[in-house]
């Protein structure tokens, strides 16, 4: 069954850019969405929230709402400050390595950024719910899962889940 997903999209985001919009139309799954502007505020309750500085991601944590926030490096931290709710940060394994060709003139992703719909995959991986579906539509789907393939299958093992 899937994981009750809470996803925060900043609305300055570009839809034709965003990874997450093959989802929209998927009512086969938990997802709730939040759009929001900088400076917005959205009560989110209490969460595990996808955060690189968190605690590594388990099936353990399957018992709350998973919240993920899909914007800019560079945005961040302005969005987060409007996420009113008990978080608990948690972290996806080191190693994954994004499909997804970032390019930016301006700024600087930090080198372990994967795309907003990626990390959704391997976060429902960590929990023991690994679906590839959730990459249908995304363009660079067969890359991403070829080069994390190792890591993914060892993810999927170590969650105990022998689906």
């Amino acid at each position: 069954m899937p994981h009750r997903t809470i996803l925060i999209r900043l609305d300055k985001e570009s839809p034709k850019k965003c990874s997450l919009t093959p989802l929209r139309g998927r009512v086969d799954l938990p997802l709730t969405w939040h759009r929001v502007s900088l400076g917005d505020e959205v009560s989110v309750g209490e969460v595990i929230l996808l955060h690189p500085d968190g605690l590594p991601l388990s099936p353990q944590d399957s018992e709350l709402p998973l919240c993920l926030i899909d914007s800019s490096w560079r945005d961040l931290p302005r969005v987060m400050r409007g996420v009113l709710g008990e978080m608990h940060l948690r972290s996806l394994p080191k190693g994954l390595q994004t499909a997804y060709p970032r390019k930016s003139s301006l700024f600087e992703d930090p080198e372990a950024g994967l795309a907003t719909i990626e990390a959704l995959h391997a976060a429902w991986a960590c929990l023991g719910l690994r679906d590839d579906s959730l990459l249908k539509g995304y363009y660079w789907a067969d890359q991403y899962l070829a080069q994390n393939a190792d890591l993914l299958a060892s993810i999927h093992q170590g969650s105990g889940d022998e689906s």
